[in-house]
């Protein structure tokens, strides 16, 4: 089985983008949030050409359903890169109050410049961006200590832009998901597709499916083999090392959902989508 093509028609995306560009220059800080399971596949390939100078706050949401082994790893190597990650789960509010601590202490620069003229300091300007469905909207809720920003794990939740008060000292902009309006790189529109970060778009459930079976069956560190393996017997019965993704999908159907290969791929995605499967990423630092 090929690759699966994955395809969005982003009309109301686009529309997003081009009202977040508008309104970053009236940003002082960005927190950038990304899926701790693919950080590098919901890193937008636009973000330094929007943020230019701006300090940035690197959020790796989800962080609950990963290993303490990738968390690890992937905040060693962001700060080799020197960035400095901060993970959070959205959720339950794990990391939330460092996340605005970072953020007044970006933008503490520019209420020194206000001061050095005489100004009064005003409250932090901070944007929050990034792919759809990253948990933006339930990390804002958090921070706020109430709903008041729509939160679901369905994608495009958010459409519009909106300013909220988080307190006397930081003003927040919850921005809806922004996607690329052309994804080249197929590898990680297929990790979008499985983790269901992707926002309105069009891929074949099945295919998607069996090519995170396939990527499984790739990744050779965190996830050993054996591990995953044995989780998956458990809970299929049926053992990954001796069929194709597209074919352990055929063989659940058969033993377990009367041959319906499309309901059997909606729950094997579903079980990783919500944690059922293990902490498991899909992406560890590239090898240097």
């Amino acid at each position: 089985m090929s690759t699966p093509e994955i395809q969005w028609y982003p009309g109301h995306i686009a529309k997003a983008e081009k009202a977040l560009v508008d309104q970053l220059n009236r940003v002082d800080v960005v927190l950038e949030v990304r899926d701790a399971r693919i950080p590098v596949s919901t890193r937008h390939p636009k973000v330094d050409a929007w943020v230019g100078e701006k300090p940035r706050v690197l959020v790796l949401n989800r962080v609950d359903m990963i290993s303490t082994e990738a968390r690890t790893a992937w905040e060693t190597w962001f700060r080799q890169q020197g960035e400095m990650p901060y993970f959070t789960d959205g959720q339950q509010g794990k990391g939330v109050k460092a996340i605005a601590k970072a953020a007044q202490s970006a933008g503490e620069a520019v209420n020194q410049r206000r001061q050095a003229r005489g100004m009064k300091p005003r409250p932090i300007r901070a944007v929050v961006i990034g792919f759809p469905n990253v948990g933006k909207s339930a990390l804002i809720n958090r921070l706020l200590n109430r709903k008041v920003v729509a939160s679901a794990r369905k994608a495009g939740i958010t459409r519009q832009l909106r300013w909220i008060r988080l307190s006397g000292d930081l003003d927040l902009l919850d921005a809806p998901g922004v996607i690329p309006a052309r994804l080249d790189n197929q590898a990680a529109a297929v990790k979008l597709a499985i983790c269901d970060d992707i926002g309105e778009a069009s891929y074949d459930t099945q295919r998607t499916a069996a090519a995170f079976l396939d990527l499984l069956k790739g990744l050779q560190r965190g996830n050993a083999p054996d591990h995953y393996q044995e989780i998956l017997q458990t809970r299929y019965g049926v053992a990954l090392d001796d069929y194709t993704g597209e074919g352990f999908v055929v063989q659940v159907a058969a033993q377990k959902f009367q041959d319906n290969t499309e309901r059997t791929a909606k729950r094997i995605l579903n079980d990783f989508r919500t944690g059922l499967l293990g902490q498991w990423v899909l992406e560890w630092p590239p090898a240097e």
